[in-house]
């Protein structure tokens, strides 16, 4: 298998201070073959608009300037920014119509990859595809890789861009795809109903990064804090988290400082949580800067609003919190019980939300600590590679691919 290469199209920029599920896969298979990482391409509309994105804002220049768009990254790793103007057709109502323009937009997104691939010398390659549902739909056909593999990690229908023409084309992206990778037991069995070569890989921690044995110095916005600090990082969006569960928490024990790290929503900067004194927002922060901030959490939570994008989806922040070694207290969600519930306080209602914050507090000792990080230590980007390899060797499609 070694002379296999890897194409991946995504949602999700390699190039940002965040890592995600296609990132981190990406990396951890450059360290044995050729990746190419092919970043989403900018349609009409972004291209017309400003934005405050400065990694696409960066791509637009480029294309503005005909620069060259092949980076290399690392010894085996490129990434590449498409140059073709993809047209922005999803407000489109019959999704027949919307069908016939994205063929268009995925040959003139097919032929740039193309490029890319024929520049880089690449031969045999699997291309997987991270919930890119509208824009990568025909590039098996087009591009005809060894595999086409489909990467499963977010439930993105319950968003209304992606409900009016993926509820339609993703189950039919998913049953013609070779094989079904997901990060989470719940989605697993959501694609086994659709594609029986669909398996779980489940989800990596950058444990270098989250290290519970590293001393973090405190940050002044914590420093300057008394009494037991309560805290979440992570975006601050209603559609996941759930506001009423946070104000309820912060006025049930004002002796609590409840710290959220994060960009907020419209609806986290009108609600009553900039109204209460034991709230603080820190803000959007650097990813190598969190590991600072969640060592100085006395207990980190995970405060989701269960509904159909939260119930299925792994939480790469609970491994997180687990690899610096601190007690997390987090909703009872599905997901939660399969994999986390030996090392987590799962709460189901507001009130039990503050008990097991109480516990944790009460219990936390170096014990539970050490579990906790050696627990997390088995959720690496290398254990992730593993499971994935392995499922390409399950597909039992083709001896070359034994690993």
């Amino acid at each position: 298998m070694d002379d296999i290469s890897f194409v991946f199209v995504t949602l999700q920029r390699i190039n940002t201070d965040r890592e995600s599920t296609s990132t981190s896969l990406a990396k951890e298979l450059s360290k044995n073959h050729k990746v190419l990482y092919v970043n989403p391409p900018i349609d009409r509309r972004t291209m017309l608009r400003s934005t405050n994105d400065k990694f696409i804002s960066a791509h637009i220049d480029e294309i503005k300037r005909k620069e060259n768009n092949l980076h290399k990254l690392d010894d085996n790793l490129w990434m590449y920014n498409p140059h073709s103007i993809l047209e922005s057709i999803n407000w489109i109502p019959s999704t027949k119509i919307f069908s016939m323009l994205n063929l268009v937009n995925n040959r003139r997104f097919a032929n740039e990859i193309g490029k890319a691939i024929n520049a880089l010398g690449i031969k045999k390659y699997i291309l997987i595809n991270d919930k890119d549902i509208f824009r990568s739909f025909h590039l098996k056909e087009l591009l005809n890789p060894l595999y086409y593999i489909y990467l499963y990690r977010d439930y993105t229908l319950a968003f209304d861009y992606w409900k009016r023409h993926g509820r339609v084309l993703e189950p039919e992206l998913m049953k013609k795809a070779d094989c079904i990778v997901c990060n989470s037991h719940g989605f697993t069995e959501m694609a086994k109903g659709i594609n029986q070569h669909s398996y779980y890989i489940g989800n990596g921690c950058n444990t270098d990064l989250f290290n519970g044995y590293v001393k973090w110095e405190k940050p002044a916005e914590l420093a300057r804090l008394s009494g037991p600090v309560v805290g979440y990082c992570g975006a601050l969006t209603e559609s996941r988290l759930d506001i009423d569960l946070l104000v309820h928490i912060a006025k049930s024990r004002p002796q609590w400082n409840l710290v959220l790290v994060g960009d907020e929503s419209p609806a986290f900067r009108k609600s009553a949580l900039h109204h209460l004194q034991n709230v603080h927002f820190l803000g959007k922060k650097n990813t190598k800067d969190m590991p600072a901030y969640i060592s100085h959490f006395d207990v980190c939570i995970n405060p989701q609003t269960v509904n159909e994008l939260t119930r299925d989806n792994y939480p790469l922040k609970i491994d997180e919190y687990l690899a610096m070694g601190r007690p997390v207290v987090a909703t009872a969600t599905k997901a939660m019980y399969e994999v986390f519930a030996d090392h987590v306080y799962l709460a189901d209602s507001n009130e039990s939300y503050v008990r097991n914050i109480e516990r944790a507090l009460a219990e936390d000792n170096d014990f539970l600590k050490e579990a906790r990080v050696s627990f997390a230590n088995t959720h690496t980007w290398k254990n992730v590679m593993g499971r994935f390899l392995n499922s390409l060797k399950m597909m039992n499609r083709d001896t070359q691919l034994a690993v």
